[in-house]
């Protein structure tokens, strides 16, 4: 019975077998569960992520085939989590061989000081606790890269470390969401294997407190 069903069905078969191979090597999608990448990303945001930007690997593994690219500061990536193989989205802050260090929300980079232009006073809520907090955006400058970064207030988090030097094969990520994120202040270095690949734009949007409206101007948006 089994062997008929699957002779009568091994065009369908084939086809869902090429699709989880083109999504586990080639490219794939990333829901945006938290509010870790705020305001660059949002809660109900699904982006597009390239598998091939960095490594060819072996599709259900990280072992990596062939190298087709480097990671570089700014870029948005996605990766396994050192600490458990949760799946996590961070921008890279530094490369291997880089000193970094925040000193009060302040980010150093081979003794370099970020500059944080065009403040923005906003209300935060976060989600896991249930509460609104005040908040501020600003713009980070540093060596030729900006992104937009936030930062909480009242919330207990992690903001000043180092300085330390990134180890060879590594790479240090943050959240843009500096108060309220999981990354290497947290779970260390993330190995270069573990990189999943780059999010290049928002594909969807919904927004999850609203009654999963969908939010058009997010529609394409590039990271």
């Amino acid at each position: 019975m089994l062997l008929k069903w699957i002779k009568s069905n091994r065009g369908f078969i084939v086809l869902l077998l090429c699709f989880g191979i083109f999504r586990t090597a080639v490219a794939d999608w990333n829901p945006i569960p938290s509010g870790s990448m705020r305001p660059t990303l949002l809660e109900g945001d699904v982006v597009f992520v390239n598998r091939l930007a960095y490594d060819l690997k072996l599709p259900l593994t990280d072992v990596v085939l062939a190298r087709l690219g480097e990671p570089v500061r700014g870029d948005v990536v996605t990766f396994s989590s050192p600490l458990d193989g949760t799946r996590l989205i961070k921008r890279i802050a530094a490369l291997p061989g880089d000193t970094v260090e925040m000193r009060d929300e302040v980010l150093y980079l081979n003794g370099e000081a970020a500059r944080y232009e065009a403040p923005e006073a906003v209300t935060e809520t976060l989600a896991e606790w249930g509460a609104q907090v005040p908040a501020t955006r600003w713009t980070e400058h540093l060596q030729g890269h900006e992104r937009r970064v936030q930062w909480l207030q009242g919330v207990t988090a992690q903001r000043s470390f180092g300085p330390v030097t990134v180890p060879e094969g590594q790479y240090l990520v943050l959240g843009d969401n500096r108060d309220n994120s999981a990354d290497s202040r947290y779970i260390g270095f993330v190995p270069r294997h573990l990189l999943i690949g780059q999010a290049r734009r928002v594909l969807v949007s919904a927004d999850v407190q609203g009654w999963w409206a969908p939010r058009l101007e997010r529609l394409g948006k590039a990271l």
